[in-house]
């Protein structure tokens, strides 16, 4: 029986163009699990979307001297591009701009309200009296009083994690033009959320979730246990939502309550836009269905205490099932840091590289348990020896054989002998393994799987070898090309949700039709008889001199 799968990616800010980073974190990860539950024949909604409401757009704004709508469609566009020719392949990506998204968030406020879970409360806000403004948490920095991080900033700790108010940083002040002002704290009076309330059946609902990586769970239980404060909702703005309450007119609604209602916005987006307006409704209120988050580590609190406890405050929708969210990516033994350009920027990458190499470095380097790092030395090592020398070549032996001796069709093998089945069961064996760990989220571990069948078909090659086979031994040489092509065929169905265009690519080359991913999660032998066209290379080699390039790019300024 088909499963129902609900997948929310992270809403990027849509102040900049993309980068490794956030492939690494999310987008690659969920868009595998998608590709695999599809064609397992499972019901999928992926969604997510630009969150347009951050201080990070208006601060970009500011900063070019432009609306914030005209700097989230510039980046919306971008992100649109990247997911097009990287292959992420999203139901609706969307943005938190929409009259859909207001009207969601609005009702949603509305019925928490109803129970009884909002409240006004004077707060202590950060004020700037140079320029007579509230400050948004953005735009305040200082020292993080938990960790001594002498740069946070915001609404949460980068080294720590912990999230934050700006009354709680030692020293804060509001950079404006290269220059630093004093900031104030003064009382205003703002909406709240209790989230208090929801401490106890959090702590129970994340204890029994024994699926979730060690590293979510523990990160989640510490933070129930230190107790859990109520988060306001409203702050003092005019980019944003609008507070659909008496007396709130001059606020917004908090912009990481009203973001995370974005992945129950874009599906009721997505059910419109598909029309059937209820269409939404099975993947959210069905306690059947499986709802995923793919994350990066810094949004944990956000999507396992912050997001649940909304949810459950409104009721009669689905809790997550697991939240696979992974660890942070460096770059060259480096943190990641774009104001000083030492970032690998995806469109960039794009102009140059096709995406199928990228997609399966970082799935084999993916920061799923703990922190890893991106060298472009590695990244050069793994499509060289891996996807040129072991899969492409293997591709590439196999077919030209076939071309070759075999009138360019899928040889009759005859009666198959031990050694040949021997490989055609591994090939079975290795695509319910890589299934296993793609559900389990595991992968990089699933990735091996393929790999690992693919340098056992390369050493039964090289002890058959068909090459001399054909020779003497023509019977005996159609038994090893079949068999090959039969790894071949499981390779192409294995790799599919890691390397879409590669994998559809060999796919075609076996002389089958359609597309790959429509074929399933299957495997199917190949025919006798089928015609092969001509091979092409699967892998281009990369050259010293190329990477040496990239690397001297880095941290140079942007042209």
């Amino acid at each position: 029986m088909a499963d129902r799968i609900f997948i929310g990616v992270a809403w990027p800010y849509p102040n900049g163009p993309l980068h490794l980073g956030h492939l690494a974190g999310c987008y690659l990860p969920a868009d595998i699990f998608a590709r695999y539950h599809r064609m397992c024949g499972d019901e999928v909604l992926m969604v997510s979307g630009s969150d347009s409401h951050g201080t990070p757009i208006t601060l970009k704004a500011e900063a070019e001297g432009i609306a914030p709508r005209q700097v989230v469609e510039k980046y919306h566009a971008t992100f649109l591009d990247a997911w097009e020719k990287l292959g992420i392949e999203f139901d609706l990506f969307t943005t938190t701009m929409t009259d859909n998204h207001r009207q969601t968030v609005h009702d949603f406020l509305r019925v928490i309200d109803d129970k009884g879970y909002l409240y006004a409360e004077t707060m202590k806000v950060a004020y700037s009296p140079d320029f007579q403004r509230f400050l948004p948490d953005r735009y305040v920095e200082g020292t993080c009083p938990h960790c001594g991080n002498p740069d946070a900033r915001g609404d949460q700790c980068g080294r720590c994690g912990r999230t934050l108010d700006p009354i709680d940083f030692v020293n804060p002040f509001y950079r404006r033009g290269g220059k630093q002002y004093a900031v104030e704290i003064r009382d205003a009076k703002h909406l709240f959320f209790k989230m208090s309330a929801f401490r106890d059946q959090l702590i129970a609902w994340v204890g029994k979730q024994d699926h979730w990586r060690p590293n979510v769970k523990n990160f989640t239980l510490g933070f129930l246990n230190e107790g859990l404060k109520d988060r306001s909702v409203t702050r003092d703005i005019d980019w944003g939502v609008p507070v659909p309450l008496e007396g709130y007119t001059d606020k917004r609604v908090y912009v990481w309550f009203e973001a995370v209602m974005g992945y129950l916005s874009a599906s009721k987006e997505w059910a419109r836009c598909k029309g059937d307006p209820d269409a939404w409704k099975p993947f959210w209120q069905d306690p059947a269905t499986k709802p995923y988050y793919f994350i990066g580590k810094d949004n944990i609190p956000f999507h396992t205490i912050i997001w649940p406890s909304m949810l459950m405050a409104h009721g009669g929708l689905d809790l997550p099932h697991d939240v696979p969210a992974n660890e942070f990516l460096t770059l060259q033994g480096r943190q990641l840091s774009t104001s000083r350009n030492w970032a690998v920027w995806v469109p960039d990458y794009l102009a140059k590289f096709p995406p199928d190499p990228l997609r399966y470095h970082m799935t084999a380097n993916m920061p799923e348990a703990s922190d890893s790092d991106f060298s472009w030395e590695e990244y050069q090592r793994r499509n060289n020896d891996e996807l040129v020398a072991t899969f492409g070549n293997l591709a590439q032996r196999v077919l030209t054989i076939a071309q070759r001796n075999f009138e360019a069709r899928v040889p009759d093998p005859g009666q198959l002998l031990a050694g040949d089945r021997e490989l055609i069961a591994k090939a079975d064996a290795a695509l319910e393994s890589v299934g296993a760990s793609i559900a389990a989220c595991r992968f990089r571990e699933a990735l091996g799987h393929a790999m690992g069948l693919a340098r056992e078909a390369n050493r039964y090659i090289d002890r058959q070898a068909p090459w001399k086979q054909v020779r003497d031994d023509k019977a005996g040489a159609a038994r090893t090309i079949y068999a090959t092509l039969y790894v071949l065929a499981g390779l192409s169905v294995m790799f599919a949700p890691f390397l879409p265009f590669s994998a559809q690519q060999l796919h075609a080359m076996l002389g089958r039709q359609g597309s790959v991913h429509a074929a399933g999660w299957k495997l199917t032998r190949p025919l006798p008889g089928t015609p092969l066209p001509e091979p092409r290379t699967l892998f281009a080699k990369l050259d010293d001199a190329v990477i040496q390039e990239q690397v001297a790019r880095l941290g140079q300024p942007t042209p």
